[in-house]
Order: C-alpha cells, then sequence, then structure tokens
C-alpha cells in the first residue's frame, strides 16, 4: 500500500509523531479534544476539510503533503502543481536575484537538489567536470561532491560532505521522500579524497558557518552559502524551490573571481574579434557562390 493509499488516520498520525507530539499537544493546539484526535487517528471519525486544514497547518506539512492528506480524508486537493516555466512572474523575480547576485555563482534548486534556474557565473569553478555531471538537470549536492565532479578539488571535502548530509537529514526529517533518501545514500558513499580529514587549525569565520572551499586554477576560493525560499507560496513547485547564492568569504576569493571575469570578458572579445574576421570572407565566398550560380544560369540550355 503506498502513501497515497494510506487512510488519513494513519498519515496523521505519522506527522504527529514526525513532528514529536502527543495528542494531547495536537489537540490542544487544535482547540479540539484529544479524544477526537484519537477518533481521527483510528477512522473511527471522518474529518471535516477545516480540521485537515488547520492540522496540517499546525504540523507544518508541505504542501504537496497536504494534498495527501486532503485526497486521503476524501476532498480534493488545494494546491497546484505548476512548471516552472508555467511561473511567469515567479521566474522573472528569481532570474533577476541570480542576475543581479553576478559575478558570484547563484542558482536555484528544486526539492531533490537539481538545479531549475542559475546565473551561469564563474564556469571555471566546474571545470575538470564530468560531463554527465554537467548535463542538465543538474544535481548540485551530485555535482560538488562526485569524485568525478568537484569533490577532489574540494579543500574541506570533510567539513562540507558533513553539513550537506545534515542538510539531507534535516530534509527527510521534515518530510519522507525516497529519491531524497536515496541521494543522501549516495552521497554518503562517495570516497573522502586523501588530506581532506577535518582540521584543527581551521579559521574563526569557520566555527560560525561551514564555507565551501575550492581550489581552482587561478588559486584557492572560499564561499558561504545563503538559502531563501519563499515564505508565502501557495503553490507547490514554488514552495519547494530554494535559492542558493554564494558570497565571497576573503578578499582572496574577490580577487580570483575578478581574475575569473577578466578572463571570461577575454575570451568574448576574442571570440567577437574572430567573428568580424570570418565575416568578410564569408560574405565575399557568398558573393562568389551567387555569381557562379547566376553565370551557370546564363548559360543554362
Amino acid at each position: 500500500m503506498t502513501v497515497h493509499h494510506l487512510p488519513f488516520g494513519v498519515l496523521l498520525r505519522r506527522w504527529r509523531e514526525r513532528r514529536r507530539l502527543t495528542q494531547a499537544d495536537l489537540a490542544l493546539a487544535a482547540n479540539s479534544s484529544t479524544r477526537h484526535l484519537s477518533c481521527l487517528e483510528t477512522g473511527k471519525s471522518q474529518p471535516s476539510r477545516a480540521i485537515v486544514n488547520r492540522l496540517t497547518e499546525l504540523l507544518d506539512v508541505p504542501l504537496r503533503d497536504r494534498n495527501t492528506l486532503l485526497l486521503a480524508a476524501g476532498f480534493a486537493p488545494a494546491y497546484q502543481e505548476t512548471s516552472i516555466d508555467g511561473l511567469e512572474a515567479a521566474k522573472a523575480a528569481m532570474d533577476r536575484v541570480l542576475q543581479a547576485h553576478k559575478p558570484f555563482p547563484a542558482f536555484a534548486v528544486d526539492r531533490h537538489w537539481n538545479v531549475v534556474l542559475s546565473n551561469g557565473a564563474l564556469p571555471q569553478l566546474y571545470e575538470g567536470c564530468s560531463e554527465a555531471l554537467l548535463r542538465p538537470p543538474v544535481n548540485a549536492m551530485r555535482l560538488i561532491l562526485h569524485p568525478a565532479g568537484m569533490g577532489p578539488r574540494i579543500l574541506n571535502f570533510a567539513a562540507w560532505r558533513a553539513y550537506s548530509l545534515s542538510v539531507l537529514r534535516q530534509q527527510i526529517e521534515a518530510r519522507t521522500d525516497p529519491r531524497l533518501q536515496s541521494l543522501l545514500t549516495e552521497v554518503a558513499a562517495y570516497p573522502v579524497p586523501p588530506g581532506s580529514a577535518a582540521s584543527a587549525d581551521f579559521e574563526r569565520f569557520e566555527r560560525l558557518a561551514t564555507p565551501l572551499r575550492v581550489a581552482t586554477r587561478l588559486g584557492p576560493t572560499s564561499f558561504l552559502s545563503t538559502v531563501t525560499v519563499f515564505g508565502t507560496a501557495s503553490d507547490i513547485t514554488l514552495a519547494e524551490l530554494a535559492l542558493e547564492m554564494l558570497f565571497p568569504a576573503d578578499d582572496h576569493t574577490v580577487e580570483i573571481a575578478n581574475l575569473m571575469q577578466s578572463e571570461l570578458a577575454e575570451q568574448a572579445l576574442s571570440a567577437a574579434a574572430e567573428k568580424q574576421e570570418q565575416g568578410p570572407g564569408v560574405r565575399a565566398r557568398l558573393r562568389e557562390e551567387r555569381t557562379s550560380v547566376s553565370l551557370a544560369d546564363d548559360h543554362h540550355p
């Protein structure tokens, strides 16, 4: 029996226990009685739509799972799941935030850590990564920690791995998700690169927040990560999106980022110049081809 076919009472009890609440605690918060809540969990009473909404709100149930509880109680789902392209206003707002964060990396991920939007900043950070890991949809967790991705170049791999696993466990604790559990199992099995054990001589800011420290061909970089979510989302897709932005943790990273930007600008100028140089030659060949066709037509019987 899948979670979608479980009775409402079973699902309600699971969410209550996951939030570590007793029946008395939840009943008091819902302005109900322990007896009524017990009857709902055992299936002796049928819930109203209002009590389902009240309980799922108090239990902080994600929108996707609120729909499941509503269906189990015999009601129509209340929340839509729109594709990212269908969220035009929200997508435009996210893109403005991501682009404004340049020259530093920023991206939007779904609930499984797949990148759905990115500002494409500092592609030098991903040099040497497997093409398979860079093929959409890119999974941010997998790209950073995979041995064929950025993993061997993460200078504080052990610390970042511990942080990432903690984040995944918290997500699974908040909402059981088989795909997240699979991702956690996969990431936890990645080998730890030699020499990346936790060091006792970390800098002071690392006591407050774990930085992402990446070795690049231009020098080591260090970033602090912030995550932003939509607090008033009423669409499932939007509620499950998170914007992750990387900020430079030191002046040296700012210098390296500027060098990377200059390198990208030079590459763009070179490409434009090459295109401009090729332009007249291409136009001349086209004129020659048109002349040849015209002469051939003139002599055609």
